[in-house]
């Protein structure tokens, strides 16, 4: 080999050499566990001091006929509809708000971003107080009148309009409140990229007003409505802090998720290999939603992450 087919491989190498170490830890950190935890999907280990024992599809049968994860997955669903089409459409609107030249703009856009930057816990604490019997929201309610007796707003299992739980809807107006200003920052890095020469001939045209976002806006923000709708999607389907630290996903099952469900069999029941099992379905939902954003974002034209 001579020095300059040596510069040549030297040179092809280099990228791969600087990318290596990341790809070590990814290997060790995500990929292994990854397949570990399909292993044991299809054993029997929850006597962690023995070795897993081959079972095959014993824990998919299992959980076939187990009446409580077909719960948690309902609920899921039932949260996956309640909030992605409010994180979709309202931070829309935000972003269109604070991207006007209006005095103290700059102050809205923090105002509406500060839940974002708030852990968490101390955000479901919060809400858990407000939540409580003798909470502020109940005594609003009880000094308007409205709901003397107040609302059991973490403690009811009944449905609103026979469809979602109570107990449910409260955590998901707290995931609402939290996502409104994460999502109307990635609205309005993409408002902020239409040309205004756009509007000024839409405006020319007759299309002014409130009628230009749905001729200009609506159409041209498209990549980033299916990029908030899928990523909205994937986290809540993921949805866990929230229910762990507000119902701890009762009552009565009424708020438990997916997540909070493989939670609660693998460090509660110590049901390793159940546990692995539900992380195995969990796994696919997620796989679905990422492919379809990825056809999304395709069909949408030009990349936008």
């Amino acid at each position: 080999m001579t020095s300059k087919d040596w510069i040549l491989v030297k040179q092809r190498l280099t990228p791969y050499l600087f990318l290596l170490p990341a790809l070590v830890l990814l290997v060790l950190t995500v990929f292994w566990p990854a397949l570990q935890a399909f292993y044991l999907s299809f054993t029997s280990y929850e006597d962690i001091s023995q070795p897993p024992q081959w079972i095959g599809f014993a824990n998919f049968l299992r959980l076939w006929k187990d009446a409580v994860f077909w719960k948690t997955l309902e609920n899921t669903f039932l949260y996956l509809v309640g909030v992605v089409p409010i994180l979709v459409i309202t931070p829309l609107g935000l972003a269109i708000l604070v991207n006007q030249k209006l005095r103290g703009v700059s102050w809205f856009r923090a105002a509406y971003y500060t839940p974002v930057v708030i852990s968490m816990v101390v955000a479901g604490i919060a809400w858990k107080w407000l939540y409580a019997e003798n909470g502020l929201l109940n005594q609003l309610l009880k000094t308007l009148g409205i709901f003397p007796e107040g609302i059991p707003w973490l403690t009811s299992p009944d449905k609103i309009l026979g469809i979602i739980p109570i107990s449910l809807a409260s955590v998901m107006a707290v995931t609402i409140w939290k996502g409104l200003g994460y999502y109307m920052v990635i609205y309005l890095a993409g408002l902020q990229s239409i040309p205004a020469d756009v509007y000024e001939a839409a405006a020319i045209d007759g299309s002014d007003g409130i009628r230009k976002h749905w001729d200009i806006t609506i159409p041209l923000m498209r990549p980033y409505l299916a990029l908030v709708a899928v990523i909205s999607a994937i986290s809540a389907t993921k949805v866990f802090e929230e229910v762990y630290i507000m119902t701890q996903g009762g009552p009565l099952d009424s708020s438990k998720t997916i997540v909070y469900y493989l939670y609660e069999q693998a460090f509660s029941n110590l049901e390793i290999s159940y546990a692995c099992t539900i992380g195995l379905i969990l796994f696919l939902i997620i796989l679905m939603l990422s492919v379809l954003r990825l056809t999304l974002n395709q069909q949408g034209g030009d990349s936008i992450v």
